[in-house]
């Protein structure tokens, strides 16, 4: 029995020793392509793009603002902004928030979307094989950094970095939406946007329809060759 039980010890560490091996070097193979990818956006011109917009409609609805942001997304990066019958305002509940997205571009290694809330909101950001970043066009959001019991609080305007594999809890009051950009494995950030749609809410409309513009936004970024 105790040889039994030291078999079946041995083979779980040697399985999970592979296994181990295999995610690394899986992530080694993913980190030297990111490295080495020539990327259609950059964080700092999103900002700026979206810096601009609120300067130029300052005192008008927000919608004018985004308007004004995707329409110059569009002018620069013409087809890898998706068209408009593919886009609409989507649901989302993770780490215990609720929200909502616009996506305007998807890919296996870059997004860029409008992402806000109607509501007060809170919870725990994800922890991501990717960088993201994001610019307030309305409302405030507070991070509190794992490690210590700071907060820092965000306004209109202001630059948020989210560092691959780094976790925060997050706030946003109601009314609050920013431009979001994100760089890296970025179908592994799906797991955690689509936890709470599964195993809380089993709103499977909203997983559906998250699914489906992910993949027609992949699709058209694969046919022009971006991998």
């Amino acid at each position: 029995m105790c040889c039994g039980l030291c078999s079946s010890f041995g083979s779980c560490v040697r399985y999970s020793a592979l296994l181990t091996l295999i995610i690394a070097i899986l992530y080694g193979g993913i980190r030297l392509r990111l490295n080495s990818k020539e990327f259609i956006f950059d964080e700092k011109e999103v900002s700026a793009i979206t810096k601009a917009a609120l300067a130029s409609t300052r005192g008008q609805p927000v919608k004018e603002t985004l308007s004004l942001i995707e329409k110059r997304l569009r002018e620069k990066h013409g087809d890898h902004i998706l068209p408009k019958e593919h886009q609409k305002w989507i649901f989302v509940n993770c780490g215990g928030w609720m929200g909502a997205m616009y996506i305007l571009h998807a890919s296996m290694t870059e997004y860029v979307m409008f992402f806000g809330t109607g509501i007060d909101t809170s919870g725990h950001s994800g922890r991501y094989l990717a960088e993201i970043t994001d610019t307030l066009v309305s409302g405030t959001m507070r991070q509190w950094k794992e490690g210590g019991m700071v907060v820092k609080e965000y306004g209109i305007g202001d630059y948020v970095h989210h560092a691959p594999g780094e976790v925060t809890g997050v706030q946003w009051t109601s009314g609050t939406i920013m431009v979001e950009y994100g760089r890296g494995v970025i179908p592994s950030t799906l797991l955690f946007a689509l936890a709470d749609t599964v195993f809380g809410t089993t709103d499977f409309v909203v997983f559906y329809e998250t699914i489906k513009i992910y993949a027609i936004s992949l699709g058209r970024e694969l046919l022009q060759g971006n991998f």
